[in-house]
């Protein structure tokens, strides 16, 4: 057997082209592999922009002059977005006897956040978190006369912590829940969020817990990376899909040729010798 025979015998074992539905079907599942991860790639990319004003907007915020928190009234008339992280005052007076701690982890060490209602001169309650207490510290019982805060403007956390939830009737707190804190000290009129004191106005307790100022402002910016990757796996789609249709190309080529000698092999076979 000569090497133009076993190569034809080894083209016969190859796969032939695939046929038109199958055709249809893969480039599909190219074409929507490709459009998936693309369209995910330009999402990070718009997340990226977002996240990028989000923090140049709070970075302003937290370092401008305390403004007046808002009341009941300017709250409703605003968006959560337009008050997080602003750095706003309070006046008012301390409610004794309604203390709520709520579990934290902070530079210190482990501990709670010290939570503690302070009735406005508009008669509302806003919830304000003196800062961090170390387990078991003692805290001084809050002052009778007007008290002045400045902090941060944050959002209730409702629910509870990661895998935990808020306890009431234990007294066990993993979030800063403001509805759940003040329905079960039952107080009324409290605002939709709570205020992080600064270290100035957490010093007001003339102890030294709770600390205040432990605010940390840090937004995970992750999303450029991640546009990299969506991107670069629909590269990888696009270039697999070229290397199939240059490969399947190759097979329809050979098969042709093939079907094409065929018909001379066969007639070549079929002569007879030739008369002398």
């Amino acid at each position: 057997m000569g090497s133009h025979d076993t190569g034809r015998q080894a083209d016969a074992t190859a796969r032939p082209p695939r046929g038109p539905l199958a055709l249809v079907l893969l480039a599909a599942a190219f074409l929507s592999g490709f459009a998936l991860f693309a369209a995910l790639g330009i999402w990070q990319v718009q997340r990226l922009q977002w996240k990028h004003d989000l923090i140049a907007r709070v970075d302003a915020r937290i370092h401008a002059t305390p403004v007046p928190a808002p009341d009941a009234a300017a709250w409703a008339a605003s968006t959560p977005r337009d008050q997080e992280y602003r750095r706003v005052s309070l006046h008012g007076t301390w409610l004794a006897g309604h203390d709520t701690r709520t579990q934290a982890v902070t530079e210190a060490g482990a501990g709670h956040w010290l939570l503690r209602p302070l009735r406005r001169d508009d008669g509302s309650v806003a919830l304000v978190n003196l800062g961090f207490v170390p387990e078991d510290a003692q805290v001084a019982a809050p002052a009778t006369h007007p008290a002045e805060v400045t902090g941060l403007l944050r959002l209730s956390e409702p629910g509870g912590g990661f895998l935990r939830r808020n306890v009431p009737a234990q007294e066990r707190w993993y979030s800063r829940d403001v509805e759940a804190i003040a329905a079960h000290r039952g107080l009324d009129g409290v605002l939709p969020f709570f205020v992080d004191a600064d270290a100035a106005s957490a010093a007001q307790a003339g102890t030294p817990w709770p600390r205040g100022g432990l605010t940390v402002v840090r937004f995970r910016d992750s999303h450029l990376g991640y546009a990299l990757t969506w991107f670069a796996l629909a590269l990888l789609v696009a270039g697999g899909a070229w290397r199939f249709a240059l490969e399947e190309r190759r097979i329809r080529r050979r098969w042709r040729d093939d079907r094409t000698m065929e018909p001379m092999d066969a007639s070549s076979t079929n002569a007879g010798p030739r008369p002398r």
